[in-house]
């Protein structure tokens, strides 16, 4: 079958890999419809891993039609239209009981054997969330969904049937980009009334904002620099454009909540990661976290701070006195859990949470390479590119 690779540092291109077959009682294979461009591949483009391998299978975010199941799966059969979660977990570990699927203990199904003695002397890299579609061995060696068809293991805890009224474009983003925007206003607590602030218009941020919407916020912000993300944030999310380039952010969040800032911030920006465990510690490649720095000085006294993924391990200048001096409560997340991904599928079939329009380019899987391009620089326009295999 055909597939998205990663060959080398900025390069991919698509190739002939063989065809996925089922492992386990629990997994299925899915014949791919659709797959989706996401922020987490572009430290991966890069070559910012130290565990990617040529031939890896890109692709975290995907939608397809069950066409094998094995004898251990109760909820899916052949035929089936699901949308697969970004996240691998087990549905049967202590913190998968709790919902917390995005910390599962059991889906990191190479790690151990991957490289010990490179984990052992870099103990950074070993991460403790669960394993991911098309990322390396340390989060599992899962291929990705940028491919025709894709062996989902656990398919009964991660794969989810489409409702009819929800199109394959917009379902999509229900693998990853939408209960990752919920999530970041759920850590946030956004209640009625609330002012909400969220760095950052792209597709998270655009979802995290309408969430927050939805959540009862009586105004939320984006701040950003790109017109057409602001303009989609405006449209679609119910949500105040700040375009950073022509404003003084923190004026504006402190005149627009009575002068006390946001109750809650949410940093939706991502950062590139260090390029070498040497600048991890320090270095002058190491994360420098503006817009992180600008919510923490933003948000109101005893008020929560809330990060999304996209950092690389190591920050440098972090405003710790005005975190605890303004006692603000600061959260993070990588991924998302799973336990939401029905209740937005519900959302999208009534048309209170639409995602269709952050599929801004649509192109064969035969142009990946020329639309993770367009992903990567933000040319053109993309928010995100949608494949089709």
């Amino acid at each position: 079958m055909r597939a998205l690779c990663w060959v080398a540092a900025g390069e991919l291109a698509v190739r002939e890999v063989p065809d996925p077959e089922l492992r386990n009682e629990r997994d299925v294979i899915v014949r791919v419809r659709r797959s989706a461009t996401a922020g987490g591949d572009l430290p991966l483009l890069a070559g910012r891993h130290p565990l990617l391998r040529p031939g890896d299978v890109l692709g975290a975010e995907f939608l397809g039609e069950v066409v094998e199941a094995g004898p251990g799966v109760r909820r899916h059969r052949a035929g089936d239209r699901v949308v697969v979660g970004a996240s691998v977990a087990c549905g049967g570990c202590w913190y998968c009981r709790q919902g917390l699927h995005s910390c599962c203990d059991n889906a990191h199904a190479d790690l151990p054997s991957a490289d010990p003695d490179w984990f052992r002397s870099d103990p950074d890299w070993v991460r403790s969330d669960a394993g991911c579609f098309g990322r390396p061995r340390a989060a599992g060696g899962f291929a990705g969904g940028h491919a025709e068809y894709v062996r989902v293991p656990y398919a009964d805890v991660s794969a989810f049937r489409v409702p009819d009224a929800v199109d394959d474009v917009g379902a999509v983003f229900a693998a990853d980009v939408a209960p990752t925007g919920w999530l970041a206003a759920e850590l946030g607590a956004v209640r009625n009334g609330d002012v909400v602030a969220v760095w950052g218009a792209g597709a998270v941020g655009q979802v995290t904002a309408r969430a927050a919407v939805l959540r009862g916020a009586a105004r939320v912000l984006v701040v950003d620099r790109h017109e057409e993300r602001l303009r989609m944030a405006e449209r679609h999310s119910d949500a105040e454009p700040l375009d950073y380039r022509r404003t003084d952010v923190a004026a504006e969040l402190r005149d627009r909540s009575g002068g006390r800032g946001p109750d809650v911030c949410v940093v939706a920006v991502g950062t590139p990661p260090a390029r070498s465990r040497a600048d991890r510690f320090g270095g002058q490649h190491a994360d420098r976290p503006d817009a992180l720095r600008e919510a923490v000085h933003a948000c109101r006294k005893s008020g929560v701070v809330v990060v999304l993924g996209g950092t690389g391990g190591f920050v440098d200048a972090f405003p710790l006195g005005a975190l605890t001096e303004r006692r603000l409560t600061l959260r993070g997340a990588g991924r998302p859990d799973l336990r939401d991904v029905p209740m937005l599928l519900d959302r999208m079939a009534r048309g209170e949470l639409r995602t269709e329009h952050l599929a801004t380019h649509r192109l064969p899987l035969a142009q990946g390479p020329e639309g993770y391009a367009l992903f990567r620089d933000r040319a053109d326009g993309c928010v995100r590119a949608v494949f089709t295999p």
